[in-house]
């Protein structure tokens, strides 16, 4: 009788071997995310606390944070980012509806509209709202020549040019992820709602809101940061009329040569934008 061969055990590898393995893979990654981000967040951390003389100082972050002028600076951003944040979705969620419902060339046409102005600039976007919103621009012309206003309207320099060119700059941000989860939309749970007995208003409110609420929340943390700490478009449409972080941040370091109070002010807009993002994540969570 002939003995029967067993198969060789397979041998697996040290536990210490998968993880330097994997540590191999990932260390590359981690040394450029240090280098390219937590590198210049920590030197510009550590310039917003040094004192000209060399010492340790929070004295910029007083200045900053204890002057009303400085408070109101905080405020316009604020104020910019939540006017921005609240016209856009108003305007995208509707939209983003109307996309995903669209057919054919018409989704094509629909999408080309969002997509093709990410492709320009946004110095060349604002620039041509200058152009529509002056005195002898193209909306005064048109208005003068209808008949409907004798004289040039007020229309740039002013916020409200600031809040619609804001908001047209930074809409496709908004619906595009709420776009994306409505794409995905099952319109049978609505259906089921409203055979429930469900009003229009309630499967709206307890269906459709919640299954659409992790665009909305992508969409409000990507168009509130992007608003807040805008820079060419505040400066383009309103001018020194209308103060902002980043603003004071360009002024700090270009003109007035403070580059520990420009830090400052740039680790407060940072923070800023921490704070939605962790807000956002919080949100975006399932409920166990």
């Amino acid at each position: 009788m002939t003995d029967a061969v067993l198969p060789a055990p397979v041998v697996k590898p040290a536990p210490d071997r998968e993880r330097l393995a994997a540590f191999g893979f990932v260390a590359p990654s981690v040394l450029i995310t240090a280098l390219v981000f937590v590198l210049p967040l920590a030197l510009l951390l550590g310039v917003s606390v040094l004192d000209p003389k060399g010492g340790l100082t929070v004295a910029h972050y007083v200045r900053l944070l204890g002057t009303p002028y400085y408070l109101g600076v905080i405020w316009n951003s604020l104020r910019l980012g939540l006017l921005t944040t609240l016209i856009a979705f108003l305007v995208s969620y509707p939209a983003a509806f109307a996309l995903a419902r669209a057919r054919g060339p018409l989704r094509s046409i629909l999408l080309a509209t969002l997509f093709l102005p990410l492709a320009a600039s946004v110095i060349v976007k604002a620039f041509a709202w200058t152009i529509l919103l002056r005195s002898d621009g193209l909306i005064n012309t048109v208005l003068i020549a209808l008949g409907i206003i004798e004289d040039p309207i007020r229309m740039i320099f002013t916020q409200t040019a600031l809040i619609v060119g804001a908001v047209n700059i930074f809409l496709p941000f908004m619906v595009l992820p709420i776009y994306a989860v409505v794409a995905q939309l099952d319109g049978r749970y609505a259906e089921a709602a409203a055979t429930l007995g469900a009003s229009p208003l309630v499967v709206f409110v307890r269906v459709i809101l919640p299954l659409t609420l992790p665009g909305i929340i992508a969409g409000v943390a990507l168009v509130f940061s992007l608003s807040v700490s805008a820079y060419v478009v505040p400066t383009l449409l309103i001018g020194e009329k209308y103060p902002t972080l980043a603003t004071t941040i360009a002024k700090a370091y270009l003109l007035a040569r403070e580059p520990g109070f420009g830090a400052a002010a740039g680790v407060v807009l940072l923070a800023i934008a921490v704070i939605v993002v962790a807000l956002s994540t919080m949100l975006s969570r399932e409920p166990k």
